[in-house]
């Protein structure tokens, strides 16, 4: 009697241990599901995260690795190989492909000259097509030589998920790039003196040689509403949704955030103003960095990814 006594409460006691263990996976799993159910819940783009610019290190990210079409923030690069080939005062002649070239465009004119620095505020501010194709011809003689130059630069800076087939960001098969790679990009293009003014700059009359003015205002509306927002870079294409990397600077720390396929302009400014309060709260120590990824969107992805972090970041 007694030693069936025993087997019972053995029993009981595996039972008990078993049904603890079961608790503890089932409360697991639903903060797990709770959380990203949250997390998706407030970054609806299909990808975005914010880095700390000193370091690199990603303080929060939503499909971070995922390919997808860049639209104008490819201007960014633009800039960058236009500087690392031509000097501001550069001249600039307007070709005839360049002063066609559209949908959006400062409306340069055939044969008008105008410096590169000039270009680069219609470039960076109204993100003007026309400005980035007339950079591309000056620097490289065509637009395709001057591709191969981004896409060395892009190795280069050990970007291994960014491929760019344009200088202007308009949608082209193969044409691709990571809000992870995106981050990076700004923090490398804010390293040089004139991107980095002309990024925070919230209108400006550029002008030709000749003397004809032309206005420009930004796209990046945080710009007006933000003091913290040092600048960044819009884009938007029909395929491409939404998209906007910007650099915010708070009690001397400074993070970049970067969204991909954001729905609508709304979404976009909304989802950009919590990403920054986010970096600035984990930054201080306030939450724990956050990492996650959403099936759907790598099913519709342009093509997989590996994200990784790279040491020529620093």
């Amino acid at each position: 009697m007694g030693e069936k006594l025993k087997i019972a409460r053995f029993n009981f006691q595996v039972r008990e241990k078993r049904l603890f263990a079961l608790t503890i996976l089932f409360m697991s799993a639903f903060y797990f599901l709770l959380s990203t159910v949250v997390y998706a819940d407030e970054i609806r783009s299909r990808a975005a995260i914010v880095m700390e610019a000193s370091t690199g290190r990603i303080l929060y990210g939503k499909n971070p690795d995922l390919r997808l079409l860049p639209a104008s923030t490819t201007k960014l690069m633009t800039a960058m190989v236009a500087l690392d080939r031509a000097k501001p005062n550069d001249t600039v002649v307007i070709s005839e492909k360049a002063a066609s070239c559209s949908p959006v465009k400062a409306r340069f004119r055939v044969g008008e000259r105008v410096t590169v620095e000039t270009l680069l505020n219609a470039v960076l501010i109204k993100s003007a097509n026309d400005a980035a194709l007339a950079l591309a011809e000056r620097v490289a003689g065509s637009e395709e030589r001057f591709v191969e130059l981004m896409n060395e630069k892009v190795l280069a800076l050990g970007m291994s998920d960014t491929k760019f087939v344009n200088a202007t960001g308009l949608p082209m098969e193969g044409q691709y790039i990571t809000a992870y790679d995106l981050a990076r990009l700004l923090r490398h293009a804010l390293r040089y003196p004139l991107i980095k003014e002309i990024v925070s700059t919230k209108a400006s009359r550029i002008s030709t040689e000749d003397g004809r003015k032309i206005f420009v205002k930004n796209s990046n509306k945080l710009l007006w509403s933000d003091d913290s927002v040092l600048g960044g870079k819009t884009g938007y294409t029909r395929a491409a949704k939404h998209c906007f990397v910007c650099a915010s600077e708070q009690g001397g720390e400074t993070v970049i955030t970067a969204i991909l396929g954001a729905t609508t302009k709304a979404q976009l400014w909304k989802e950009s103003e919590h990403l920054i309060k986010k970096g600035f709260s984990i930054v201080g120590g306030k939450e724990e960095p956050v990492l996650y990824f959403t099936r759907a969107d790598y099913k519709s992805s342009i093509q997989p990814a590996a994200y990784r972090t790279n040491s020529r970041d620093k």
